[in-house]
Parts: C-alpha cells; sequence; structure tokens
C-alpha cells in the first residue's frame, strides 16, 4: 500500500511538472520580458507588480496546459500521435495519454490556474492599472477557447492567429501597462515580429502533430494546408517577421533594437530545415529547437537594446 502510494504521489508529480515545465511557459517569459524591459527604459519597474503579473500568467499558462489535455485527449488527437512523431515540443503533455494523472485531477489544476490567474488580474486592475482588465479578459478567453467549445480555435485554423496576437502584442503590451500606466503603439510594433516568431514556434511543432491532427479532425493550418505548402509559409512568416524588425526605427524606436536581428540565424536554420525534410520528426526537431532559440533572441536583443 506504501508502494502504490508512492506511485501515485510520483506520477501526480510528475504530471503536474509536465503541465508547469517552465520551458512551455517560455514564450510567455519572452513577451512579459519584452513588455518590462520596454517599460524599464522610461519608468522605474515595480518588482511586486512584475511579479504578480508573472504569476498570473504562468498560472493561466499551467490552466491552458491543463484544459487542453482533456479537449486534445477527447477529440483522439494526443492519442493517435505515433511513437516515431513524438517530440519534446509537440503532442501534447500527455498526462492523461500516459496516466500521470486523473481526469479529475488534470480538470481541479486547470480550474485552480483560471482562478489564481484571474485573481491576479483582478487585483491588478484594482489597485494598480483598471485598463489591464480587458486584455486579461480576452488572453483568459483565447486561453480556455484555444481547444474549448464552442470556439475550439486550434481546431478551426485559427489557433496560429490566437497564439500569435496573445504571445506577441496581448502579453507585451499588458506587461507595459501594468508598470508605465499607459499604452503606446510602439510597444505594439515591437512586439509583432515577436508573436510571428511565437506563432512560427507553434506552426513547427504542428508538422508531428499532422497526421494524428488530421484523423482527429482537428484543422490546424499545417493540416489545411498540407506539410510542403506551410513549410514555405513556415519561411514566409520568418521573413516579414525580419522585415518588420528592420522598420522598426521608422517608427521612432532606437536604432538598437536591431539587436533584435541576431534571431535571424536561428530563424534562417530552422526555415532551411523544414523546407528540406517537413515530413519526418527526426529531422523536424532540430528545426523546433533553433524556432524556440530565434523568439528567446529575439526578445533579449530587443530588451537589451531598448534598455541601452
Amino acid at each position: 500500500m506504501p508502494e502504490r502510494a508512492a506511485e501515485t504521489s510520483h506520477a501526480f508529480v510528475l504530471g503536474l511538472w509536465r503541465l508547469a515545465d517552465p520551458k512551455v511557459s517560455l514564450a510567455s517569459f519572452a513577451s512579459m520580458l519584452l513588455g518590462a524591459s520596454l517599460a524599464g527604459s522610461t519608468v522605474s519597474i515595480s518588482w511586486p507588480w512584475l511579479a504578480l503579473t508573472v504569476f498570473g500568467i504562468f498560472a493561466l499558462e499551467v490552466a491552458k496546459n491543463a484544459s487542453g489535455e482533456i479537449f486534445d485527449y477527447d477529440s483522439g488527437a494526443d492519442l493517435g500521435v505515433a511513437d516515431e512523431d513524438r517530440s519534446p515540443f509537440s503532442g501534447g503533455k500527455r498526462v492523461l495519454v500516459d496516466e500521470l494523472l486523473t481526469r479529475r485531477q488534470t480538470t481541479v489544476i486547470a480550474a485552480a490556474g483560471y482562478i489564481l490567474g484571474a485573481a491576479a488580474g483582478f487585483i491588478i486592475a484594482l489597485w494598480r492599472e483598471p485598463q489591464v482588465l480587458w486584455i486579461g479578459l480576452l488572453g483568459v478567453a483565447c486561453a480556455y477557447f484555444y481547444h474549448a467549445p464552442p470556439f475550439k480555435l486550434s481546431y478551426r485554423g485559427w489557433g496560429e492567429l490566437a497564439v500569435g496576437v496573445c504571445y506577441g502584442p496581448l502579453i507585451c503590451l499588458g506587461t507595459y501597462l501594468v508598470q508605465t500606466r499607459d499604452l503606446r503603439s510602439e510597444v505594439i510594433l515591437v512586439s509583432l515580429p515577436l508573436g510571428l516568431l511565437i506563432a512560427a514556434f507553434l506552426w513547427v511543432n504542428e508538422f508531428p502533430d499532422e497526421a494524428a491532427d488530421r484523423a482527429a479532425n482537428k484543422r490546424t493550418l499545417v493540416v489545411r494546408l498540407g506539410r510542403p505548402h506551410a513549410a514555405r509559409v513556415f519561411a514566409a512568416m520568418q521573413a516579414i517577421a525580419f522585415a518588420t524588425v528592420a522598420l522598426l526605427p521608422l517608427s521612432g524606436l532606437p536604432k538598437t533594437v536591431w539587436l533584435g536581428g541576431i534571431a535571424v540565424v536561428p530563424a534562417a536554420f530552422a526555415a532551411g530545415r523544414l523546407l528540406r525534410n517537413p515530413n519526418t520528426t527526426r529531422e523536424i526537431i532540430p528545426a523546433q529547437i533553433a524556432t524556440l532559440a530565434a523568439f528567446v533572441l529575439y526578445s533579449l536583443g530587443v530588451s537589451v537594446g531598448a534598455l541601452l
């Protein structure tokens, strides 16, 4: 009996870790870093409010991952991923598929995450900046309805746009607003390339899942376009992102934001890799890693450039 309890406890901890693993939140961390750095170039950072912002968004990340697991399990999308198509960045968190968590545990984690994230947002809106409320409500809606009916954004070809908007302008602008209590169009402009690069990360992660998603009627854009066409669109997304970076100083931003251009190196590698072989997961994994590096380096580069 004690051994069974230990096994159950270990499975729960491992399942919770999969849902809360910080590497799955790198996209939101990159956007918050960019927003905070842009704010730090004009005002003194309020660390307690930044900490609450990070906590709230991280809680929503965990909630989104947990609720998404339930809907993807029920649709068969996660169950249909073949062993050879599993990668560290796609195929879901598999907490239900691998029986690490029960459905009830996953539901409780999702509910707790949404409640904690919403509570953080309401505290910020009530005692710091009321305009954060509409950004937070839109973010929560995107997180939940990314998988959930009636919208099921990721199942209807809208998931990529939702990710680009939320992890680019929405989180970056929200973080900036909490610090400065002001809205600036330049923040949206500088976050657009980040949104594109993060959407590209989702895009490349959809390639290993394409067969399972197609079977589960999860109509991502990779499923709709087919892998060869989707690989070309992936490369175009990267090109548009860096063309936008080149034009940023025209909006009044300092030329030091061009430091974000260092991300073109891993982005170009990822595009070339995917164009050459969009069909074999083991060949796609290096492109996934490089695409992740691209959005992280963009955020770091522009953040440093903004603070110089």
